[in-house]
């Protein structure tokens, strides 16, 4: 996760916020998220700024808003309506709403999802900036939407052999196997000057300067309302999709299907969306990395913990942050996606009610490159494929209410 140190504050500056201090603000937000986890919901699932999340933010909230104070307003906004929402049991409600298959297609598709993440962050695979420009202008354009890397780039290559090895320690069940990937891999980047040492101070005293900035007043106005419900639908599922990846990576279900403890965890989350807006972080939430914690045996809120101690160290050892590339953290992330994915293997698929809509959602969350909208389309197609398979009947209501709620998110948002 500490990539987000840097991806996230290279997001927001786009939206006019200052890097370091955003720096500071990310590490900050995400070691008091993450410990109100551990302590509050001792569930194996750390929190930062989401990523997804903070692109909206950027690129269509803070401009549509006037200002990244507003922005930052609205998420302490969508923060406390979600409380509110599991205050009243409706979040966790509508989560054990959700069938087994179409929970297990969401680890899955996340598993992907984060994969291709690791590969774009490899350079295996480019995605060309003028593709995207090109298909905007000519939507019946006939273009690559994805290239591959060249074996030339040292990036690449960095990415690639830190992946043989971290397959390598997994297949012998080495245990630490994603942390000694990204350790030689580092390492491998320094070597071929993929990476650099910091120049200068290696500790720096943390700057909030966007802490307590967020303007309120925006929740109020009614031409941002639409934004707000933009920022609570996603932020509402990408949690759901989250929490039940890890808990199942982990084994925490139980035999109904449940999630022990949920509504803490899903308090902690919703509190952690303000506590982002509160320091101007973006929205702070359930991070899928936590599964390379699951992976490493994590099972309670220890690993939440450590991961706070760690976040509230490096907002003081800001510029050591930068020292581990994207090219070293891609092999774990890849890894992870790749466990993630076994899930698939417990989808009943001789059920095809049920095991459509499940594929739906875990090739639609990598092929849509958004957690929220491949849930969507999978929500809605199983609610379809209920109705008219004459099985409307069994349908949750809740199920439902989200079908259509993801309906008009697709068509107007």
């Amino acid at each position: 996760m500490a990539y987000i140190l840097f991806a996230n504050p290279a997001i927001l500056s786009a939206a006019g916020m200052p890097f370091g201090p955003v720096v500071a603000a990310t590490a900050a937000a995400s070691a008091l998220a993450s410990l109100l986890m551990a302590l509050g919901a001792n569930f194996p699932i750390a929190l930062a700024p989401g990523m997804g999340l903070n692109a909206v933010i950027a690129y269509q909230v803070a401009p549509a808003a006037g200002s990244w104070q507003a922005a930052m307003g609205l998420v302490v906004a969508d923060g406390l309506l979600m409380l509110v929402l599991v205050l009243v049991g409706l979040r966790e409600a509508l989560l054990h709403a959700i069938p087994r298959d179409l929970r297990r297609a969401i680890g899955a598709g996340i598993g992907l999802f984060i994969a291709f993440i690791g590969a774009v962050n490899a350079r295996v695979v480019v995605v060309p900036a003028s593709t995207v420009a090109a298909l905007s202008r000519a939507p019946r354009a006939v273009l690559p939407p994805v290239t591959f890397g060249s074996l030339r780039d040292p990036e690449t290559l960095v990415a690639l052999l830190g992946l043989v090895v971290t397959a390598a320690l997994l297949a012998r069940r080495v245990r630490g196997a994603l942390l000694i990937g990204i350790a030689f891999s580092t390492v491998l980047a320094l070597v071929l000057g993929v990476a650099h040492l910091p120049q200068g101070a290696w500790i720096a005293v943390p700057r909030f300067e966007t802490f307590g900035k967020a303007d309120l007043r925006a929740a109020f106005v009614p031409q941002l309302l639409p934004l707000l419900f933009s920022i609570l639908l996603v932020d509402f599922f990408d949690t759901i999709g989250t929490s039940t990846a890890i808990a199942e990576e982990a084994g925490l279900i139980d035999e109904q299907g449940r999630i022990p403890g949920l509504g803490r965890l899903l308090v902690v989350d919703s509190l952690a969306a303000s506590i982002g807006g509160l320091f101007g972080a973006s929205s702070v939430t359930s991070y899928i990395e936590s599964a390379a914690g699951v992976a490493e045996g994590a099972r309670t809120g220890l690993h939440s913990l450590i991961v706070a101690a760690l976040f509230a160290a490096a907002a003081f050892a800001a510029p050591l942050a930068g020292i581990v590339p994207a090219a070293a953290t891609a092999p774990a992330l890849i890894a992870v996606g790749f466990l993630m994915c076994k899930q698939l293997t417990r989808v009943d698929f001789a059920a095809v009610d049920t095991a459509l809509p499940a594929f739906v959602v875990a090739v639609g969350i990598p092929f849509t490159y958004s957690i929220s909208h491949g849930i969507g389309y999978g929500f809605i197609s199983y609610t379809v494929v209920q109705i008219f398979s004459g099985r409307a009947r069994s349908l949750h209501p809740l199920m439902i209410g989200a079908s259509i709620a993801f309906g008009a998110f697709l068509v107007f948002a």
